[in-house]
């Protein structure tokens, strides 16, 4: 289509398609439900994991599809932001994962070649984007799903973040 929009403005429309999907029209419920995309929490073992990356000399990031100003509120809100080298979002590029051009911000920002960056990511079709970029990837796969039927397939399978270190040698 060649026209973009940020997610919180994509999030937000997806989220009036559902609620009038249902026929609910209750814009209080509109505006609590978004607001939690800025207080999530971080996963139980993010922190030590981050923290054991960055112990080990590592840089750590995030790239996401979410916008700059969600990305704050929710690294913020989740206490992960001292354990963070880089949070990247795809507005820098005016597209979304799996565009390549996405994945090309994390080896500028860490001035790496993509063979020497390891990636996880819990959306089967992030992991094989990220693949297919080069990336070494960990698809973090907690429930135990059956794989996406993917060209590139992710180099391992994670059922935690705690996995992540001793998978990279640490």
């Amino acid at each position: 289509m060649g026209r973009h929009a940020d997610f919180w403005q994509v999030t937000g429309e997806a989220l009036d398609f559902a609620l009038a999907d249902v026929g609910v029209d209750d814009g209080t419920l509109r505006e609590r439900l978004l607001s939690e995309y800025l207080t999530l929490d971080a996963l139980p073992d993010a922190r030590d994991c981050l923290a054991r990356l960055r112990d080990a000399g590592l840089g750590t990031g995030i790239l996401s599809n979410g916008a700059p100003a969600m990305l704050a509120a929710a690294v913020g809100h989740a206490g992960l932001a001292d354990l963070l080298d880089e949070v990247l979002s795809v507005e820098a590029v005016g597209v979304y994962k799996p565009d390549p051009r996405t994945y090309r911000l994390a080896a500028d920002r860490f001035a790496a070649p993509p063979g020497a960056i390891a990636f996880v990511s819990a959306n089967g079709w992030d992991a094989g984007g990220a693949a297919a970029f080069g990336f070494r990837v960990a698809w973090l796969n907690r429930q135990g799903k059956t794989p996406e039927r993917l060209p590139d397939a992710p180099a391992a399978e994670i059922r935690r973040l705690d996995a992540l270190p001793a998978l990279l040698g640490l």
